[in-house]
């Protein structure tokens, strides 16, 4: 409204209309203003009330972690002795307890071989070709002949190939200098280390073992010039060839007697000695041993339980001062921010009834938390009573672990239950398991070996006579799981078979092919039929092993090579009397049924087992932690219910919006009543004024001068 008119405004009447208009529109104003007040206040309390809720709820939350794992009730202590012979690491849940006495014979070490010298580190040597680094146990002359001229003692007499590590290819190109050598071998990620050192104003290439004897190098190359000072032959060391290189350390086994048990490792960080304890051999001090002491520790277990006793006391009260009613400092009742909120009053009491009902899938004897001497008292808060508690965990504590953590059971060994990543929604319980298919790895049986030609061998004896096969073309490639190799090749020299299934095991899982996919396979001889057999080591029908005679060399079929070719088999079975899905050798629940979550790894022989029960159980810490997880998710009630309240509070923002259109229409209309009213006042006044005097000048009425 314009100044003219507001100042207009009540200056016939002299009534301040500003003011009063500005009090009208108040008093109209204030009731609906209030009730919006009051409303947003309520509202932004329970938003308030479910982040302390939320807060509260995680808190209980970690509490329940330690309960819900059983390496809490797997924990173990140590008593060790003062010693500098070994180093204790750590121990881990679920060692095997016991007494020990070690004494350490020899420490595990790494062999070493270095090179000629170079001038140069960086220069290109004009060499080419492949290096092939295989892994595996060196006998010597000295082992073999003892009456071996000493000169030669040392000299590597025969190898046998460790086929449980792959063997390196390292393809060197003219270009590559001594250095570039050294970073392929270490690329290759396979615990070689190969560095160039400086000694004496020239550089050696210094190649280092995994630490064990069966870890050591034989170095061979697909270089014809034997002996020679150039050449790829330079690098070389094996049986025939290893005048350019030295050995300056043979590789070795560390040797323990472990309680009178001469054990041997491969390194001096052993953790599978005594199962779960990790320690480190520092150094050998044979006749002298040590004793220690690996135990249970159950006070972990026992404080994870009186953490959580005190974790939910906490949460309980947070709670009821929320939902329900309390008392403030001067004893007034105070109503709680959430105690008309319907959600947050079932979440509370879906977390009680959980506390007192009995653990899903936990049927032996120890399903309830009274079972363990936890109480529930008048007021909803727990408690302990301590002879009962005592008695649970010093006579029944495994069935205190099954009791709270998390537990999955099989009848047989050939199925074994894993928990999967969908694994929140299953349902504790039993189910049995019927498989119909056996999974299956793919498998090629070769042609029996041939005698004669260019290998011979006593199959009788197991027994081979190649004495270099570098000088025959023992080569193929092989495709597995649908990755071929490159061209394979064996180069050694052998007197028994087994020396030959051990390095075409070694050769082809060191193709850079096939290890770049993970794909493996297994070698085995079957000395009956004189036939090589070669197993993929995945299972189902992406396990595939095939043989393609165009890629073979002029000699490989005298070792029964041919065309073959063989793809697995995926497991097949019912779970609960629903047919699972079956990928490989495991099998998964049918989707949205009770059992789905859990993951069932078959075995080769699961079919013969008939029905295999199966059992799950979260046990109580996981059913409540599901629980919580379920209402804080991102779709749970929880922030289903702050996401209503935020509509709600935007809603009173669009009513405090309305509320001020609706006042700012009737400020204008009352300012437009009195502005009438205060024309016809001044109308009034205007009349008024000219009938002022009106009698003095009417004829006959003018009073005389």
């Amino acid at each position: 409204m314009s100044d003219s008119i507001i100042k207009s405004l009540g200056a016939g009447s002299g009534i301040d209309t500003t003011s009063l208009v500005s009090q009208l529109v108040e008093i109209e104003k204030a009731p609906r203003e209030e009730r919006l007040n009051s409303k947003q206040e309520t509202l932004e309390s329970q938003i308030s009330a479910y982040g302390t809720l939320k807060s509260s709820m995680s808190e209980l939350q970690g509490a329940l972690s330690p309960l819900a794992d059983n390496d809490t009730f797997n924990a173990r202590s140590v008593a060790f002795p003062d010693t500098d012979v070994i180093t204790p690491n750590s121990v881990e849940a679920g060692a095997q307890t016991g007494t020990y006495n070690i004494e350490v014979e020899s420490v595990a070490q790494s062999q070493s071989i270095v090179t000629g010298a170079y001038s140069d580190k960086d220069s290109a040597l004009n060499e080419s070709g492949t290096l092939t680094i295989s892994f595996g146990t060196w006998t010597y002359d000295e082992a073999a002949d003892p009456g071996a001229d000493v000169d030669t003692d040392d000299d590597p007499y025969s190898f046998s190939v460790n086929d449980a590590r792959a063997a390196l290819n390292i393809v060197v190109e003219a270009t590559d200098s001594l250095q570039d050598i050294a970073d392929k071998i270490n690329a290759e990620d396979a615990d070689v280390q190969a560095s160039v050192l400086l000694v004496d104003g020239q550089y050696q290439l210094l190649l280092t073992a995994p630490s064990g004897a069966n870890n050591a190098m034989r170095i061979s190359s697909d270089d014809a010039t034997k002996g020679d000072t150039t050449g790829l032959s330079v690098f070389e060391f094996n049986e025939t060839e290893h005048s350019q290189v030295t050995e300056t350390q043979q590789a070795a086994d560390a040797t323990l007697k472990v309680n009178g048990l001469t054990v041997y490792r491969e390194t001096n960080e052993i953790d599978d000695v005594i199962q779960g304890f990790n320690f480190s051999v520092n150094k050998a001090e044979p006749g002298s041993s040590f004793t220690f002491t690996v135990s249970e520790d159950t006070a972990v277990a026992e404080q994870a339980i009186r953490d959580f006793v005190e974790a939910y006391n906490l949460f309980y009260e947070t709670a009821q001062n929320l939902v329900g009613y309390s008392r403030d400092e001067s004893n007034q009742v105070v109503r709680g921010d959430l105690a008309t909120d319907g959600t947050a009053k079932a979440i509370v009491n879906q977390i009680r009834n959980t506390i007192s009902a009995l653990v899903p899938g936990v049927d032996d004897g120890y399903n309830a938390l009274t079972n363990v001497g936890i109480r529930t008292e008048l007021d909803g808060s727990l408690s302990i009573d301590e002879d009962d508690f005592s008695a649970a965990m010093q006579d029944n504590f495994a069935l205190v672990e099954s009791l709270f953590a998390t537990r999955t059971s099989s009848s047989s060994d050939e199925v074994s239950v894993s928990i999967g990543s969908y694994a929140s929604g299953t349902v504790a319980g039993s189910y049995d398991v019927v498989v119909t298919t056996d999974p299956e790895k793919a498998t090629v049986t070769t042609n029996a070996m041939v005698d004669g030609g260019n290998i011979s061998f006593d199959s009788a004896a197991d027994s081979v006579n190649i004495p270099d096969a570098s000088s025959l073309d023992l080569s193929f490639k092989i495709t597995v799981d649908g990755t071929k190799s490159d061209t394979i090749t064996l180069t050694g020299s052998y007197s028994t078979i087994d020396e030959v299934r051990a390095d075409l095991q070694s050769l082809i899982n060191g193709d850079s092919n096939l290890s770049a996919s993970n794909i493996a396979v297994d070698v085995a001889y079957d000395s009956a039929t004189d036939q090589f057999t070669f197993t993929s080591r995945s299972y189902g029908t992406s396990s595939t092993v095939q043989f393609d005679s165009a890629d073979f060399g002029a000699d490989i079929a005298e070792l029964g090579f041919a065309d073959f070719s063989d793809t697995g088999v995926n497991v097949a079975g019912t779970i609960n009397g629903e047919a699972g899905f079956g990928s490989g050798n495991v099998l998964l629940p049918k989707i949205d049924t009770d059992p789905y979550g859990l993951n069932l790894t078959i075995g080769e022989n699961a079919v013969a087992a008939g029905t295999v029960s199966i059992g799950f159980s979260r046990g109580f810490a996981g059913e409540l932690e599901n629980l919580i997880n379920s209402f804080l998710s991102s779709s749970g009630s929880i922030q289903l219910r702050e996401d209503n309240i935020g509509d709600s509070l935007e809603g009173i923002t669009e009513d405090r919006e309305e509320l001020d259109r609706k006042m700012e229409k009737l400020e204008l209309r009352l300012y437009s009543q009195f502005l009438a009213m205060e024309r016809i006042v001044s109308s009034f006044q205007s009349t008024g004024n000219q009938l002022d005097g009106i009698l003095d000048r009417l004829p006959f009425t003018a009073s005389n001068g």
